[in-house]
């Protein structure tokens, strides 16, 4: 039986060509997942897909979508049924159909009017179809994929629908519509019909491949006798091309804004690589052909965002006839994707310029923005010791310290149940198993839905919509045994608890009330990075009193520690956390430390709100400690030379220089 393969059609800027090119350019064994963001035909796609990988395939065009959704789509469809529909439209006497939209419109230009009158009646034939139940919506897509796929080849043009041959005789070729060879994928393929800026906030893929307009010949104008077709929808249309309006489907990257527009893309990308299509048209040729983004622009984006490497191949290039471009090559610009090069807002930059990792919860006392400031003053030789975080919480210190062995400990159960789950599974299960919760629960996702979905705005959250979906996980967490299960719980609980802060109870349940946000894209890019971490470096956790830790256990140890702080009223320091005889406790460890030769690093308070940590200011002052002052003027000094104007002195203490 004839069948037609999705590559059997005329499309400019089609990558049937460089398929292999695409594949060979990278480790295909380190892909799991593709996502190709402007599909066009969907060759690249289908192409991955093939070869068993999860693939994201999108496009702005309804008439490519649609043929996405026949060859790669769910929902079962009876091909002997739209075998008989395909022989009964083939069958078709254009002198027994009625003028339609389509040949009324359409006669005479792309086809004679005998095809036009078959076109229109097929389309509104299959339209009336679906609507009486006679199909589904998988056979709709089918047969109107077939309709695209028949006039493509009759079509009286070079490939699309910006012009029409003046030549006549071109129009009386043979109608036929035949049926897709549609096949079987190991993986789904999700398909999208948005803006792709938009698109890479809400997905991530291994590999993201990029194939945008390159010049100002949008394809929604060299393509809307398809998108016409394909909608449905009648409109008027206009002018010798006979075009619709076609606004809402015009393209950034072929306007003068492309270049940022591609930054912007860049940017929002999660992906282990990004392979980037796109002509040397430059300056040559007509005014439309010229490349709307500049090779200076391209490299100093993707510089930004990982290693790259620039491969070409020579190809002929569709042109008017107006202009005459040689030497074109198409080039595919590979970016492996580097994480400590990514440009982040607000992101702290340490001073070998790296990132820091900013851990998933937003934990009281975090010392995240503070590390820049606090690893100046840590000891050389780190990387050769066992670093000690004797009360690790949110984990934005011991997470991010680079020492031979991590040891991170806090009495807080929960929380190091959380990090050993971090540490025994992969983040797609995590990831996996955060977003069963939230579906279970029916709580925001705003990556997803966007904010008005839920009735909400940004500036106010989603706390409104959360606050009863939240009370009702709270509860089931509260009333739990204790479990993996009870352990996710716990993750979500803290990413939708108001400031992403932990508190207990005094009967040990978890009491903070719902927040703003939920389980956005940074926290998302935060917790995969901490897992990543996690896994990567050579980090133990306990879960322990810090009076029953073995200092000496480990192999040349320097201890840190950032205990709840007694001078203020942090929700983990409530319900009698944190006392002075457990700050004296934690000061005589300490000094018997440093006594046996070892070093600490202890993060405190002199002073909060005019009220002075006198018990603290002794014991250095006794022992003759140093003071870093933090947030202040950043230098080695003694308590005497503090900054006394400031409400809240954040200092470091250590017993070297």
């Amino acid at each position: 039986m004839n069948e037609f393969v999705i590559n059997n059609r005329r499309y400019l800027g089609s990558k049937y060509s460089l398929i292999k090119d695409i594949q060979d350019s990278i480790d295909i064994t380190q892909i799991r997942s593709v996502a190709d963001i402007f599909g066009g035909t969907g060759v690249v796609g289908e192409s991955f897909a093939s070869k068993g990988k999860k693939v994201i395939i999108n496009d702005i065009l309804y008439s490519n979508t649609i043929i996405y959704k026949c060859f790669f789509g769910k929902g079962y469809f009876n091909k002997n049924k739209l075998l008989d529909y395909i022989k009964r439209y083939n069958s078709l006497n254009s002198n027994e159909i009625e003028e339609n939209y389509f040949s009324i419109n359409f006669a005479e230009t792309y086809f004679n009017k005998s095809n036009c009158k078959k076109i229109g009646f097929i389309r509104e034939d299959i339209e009336n179809e679906l609507k009486n139940n006679n199909i589904n919506k998988r056979e709709y897509y089918i047969l109107i994929t077939s309709l695209i796929y028949a006039i493509d080849k009759i079509a009286n043009t070079v490939g699309h629908y910006d012009a029409y041959r003046e030549n006549k005789e071109d129009l009386n070729k043979k109608f036929e519509l035949i049926f897709p060879h549609i096949k079987e994928y190991k993986e789904e393929i999700k398909i999208y019909r948005e803006d792709a800026n938009e698109l890479v906030k809400k997905i991530n893929a291994d590999l993201i491949y990029i194939d945008p307009p390159y010049n100002s010949r949008q394809y929604c104008d060299m393509y809307h006798l398809l998108e016409n077709l394909a909608e449905w929808k009648k409109p008027n249309v206009y002018f010798k091309a006979k075009k619709m309006d076609r606004k809402h489907i015009k393209s950034k990257y072929s306007q003068k804004e492309a270049a940022e527009a591609f930054r912007d893309l860049i940017e929002n990308i999660e992906a282990k690589f990004i392979i980037v299509s796109y002509n040397n048209t430059g300056n040559k040729g007509a005014e439309r052909s010229k490349a709307k983004i500049s090779d200076e622009d391209i490299i100093n984006i993707l510089k930004q965002k990982g290693d790259l490497k620039i491969v070409k191949k020579e190809y002929n290039m569709f042109t008017t006839g107006r202009s005459e471009i040689e030497d074109l090559n198409e080039r595919l610009f590979i970016c492996k994707v580097n994480k400590n090069k990514i440009t982040i807002k607000k992101e702290v930059k340490s001073k070998n310029n790296k990132l820091f990792i900013k851990p998933p919860t937003n934990y009281t006392g975090s010392k995240y923005k503070q590390l820049e400031q606090m690893f100046k003053f840590f000891p050389n030789d780190i990387e050769n010791r066992t670093f000690i975080d004797m009360f690790s919480g949110g984990l934005s210190v011991g997470i991010n310290v680079n020492a031979k062995k991590i040891i991170c400990n806090d009495k807080e159960t929960s929380l190091i149940r959380l990090y050993r789950l971090f540490e025994k599974y992969s983040i797609d299960v995590i990831m996996k198993n955060i977003d069963r919760i939230i579906k279970k629960y029916k709580l925001s996702d705003v990556n997803l839905n966007g904010y008005e979905y839920y009735g909400c705005e940004s500036s106010s959250g989603v706390g409104s919509y959360n606050k009863e979906k939240y009370t009702k996980l709270k509860n089931c967490y509260n009333n739990s045994e204790v479990n993996e299960e009870k352990d996710y719980m716990f993750f979500v609980l803290l990413i939708f608890a108001f400031n992403n802060q932990i508190r207990f109870n005094s009967k040990n349940e978890f009491n903070m009330p719902v927040g703003k946000r939920d389980f956005n894209k940074n926290i998302r890019k935060n917790l995969i990075n901490t897992v990543e971490a996690i896994k990567r470096k050579n980090i133990e956790f306990l879960n322990k009193d810090f009076r029953e830790i073995d200092i000496y256990s480990y192999k040349n140890p320097i201890l840190y520690c950032d205990p709840p702080y007694i001078l203020t009223n942090a929700a983990y320091n409530e319900n009698g956390g944190w006392s002075e005889k457990d700050e004296l406790d934690l000061l005589d460890k300490l000094k018997e430390f440093s006594d046996n030769g070892g070093e600490f690093i202890l993060s405190n308070v002199l002073e909060h709100s005019k009220k002075k940590h006198n018990l603290l200011i002794e014991w250095i002052i006794k022992n003759k400690y140093n003071v870093i002052h933090i947030n202040k003027n950043y230098k080695n000094s003694s308590y005497h030379k503090k900054d006394k104007k400031s409400e809240s002195d954040e200092v470091l203490i250590t017993n070297f220089i």
